[in-house]
C-alpha cells in the first residue's frame, strides 16, 4: 500500500512541475505573439495627463471619504465605550469599576 501512495505523490509532483513548465511556455508564447507596443501608446500625452489628474482627484476624494468614515467609527466606538462604562456601574472614564459588597 505504501508503494501506491508513493506513486501517487510522485505523479502528483511530476504533473505539477510539468504543468507549470508547459503553462509558462504557453504564457510566454502568447505574450510574445501580442503587439510589443505599450497599451497606452495611442493615447496622446494631453490625454494621459488628464487621466492622471482625474485619477489623482478620485484618489483624494476616496481618501477624504475614508477619513470621514474613520472619524464616524471613532465617535461610535467612544459612544459605545461610554455606554458600557455606564452599564458597568462606574460611569467614570478612568476605567475604575464600582463593586457592590454582598
Amino acid at each position: 500500500m505504501s508503494s501506491g501512495q508513493d506513486n501517487f505523490a510522485g505523479g502528483f509532483f511530476l504533473g505539477a512541475i510539468v504543468g507549470g513548465v508547459v503553462g509558462g511556455v504557453v504564457g510566454a508564447w502568447l505574450a510574445s505573439s501580442w503587439s510589443d507596443e505599450p497599451l497606452d501608446a495611442d493615447i496622446s500625452s494631453d490625454r494621459q495627463q488628464s487621466l492622471r489628474t482625474s485619477t489623482e482627484s478620485k484618489i483624494e476624494i476616496a481618501r477624504r471619504g475614508l477619513e470621514d468614515k474613520i472619524a464616524q467609527l471613532n465617535n461610535a466606538i467612544d459612544d459605545v465605550r461610554q455606554q458600557l462604562s455606564n452599564v458597568n456601574g462606574s460611569g467614570q472614564d478612568d476605567g475604575e469599576r464600582a463593586y457592590i459588597d454582598e
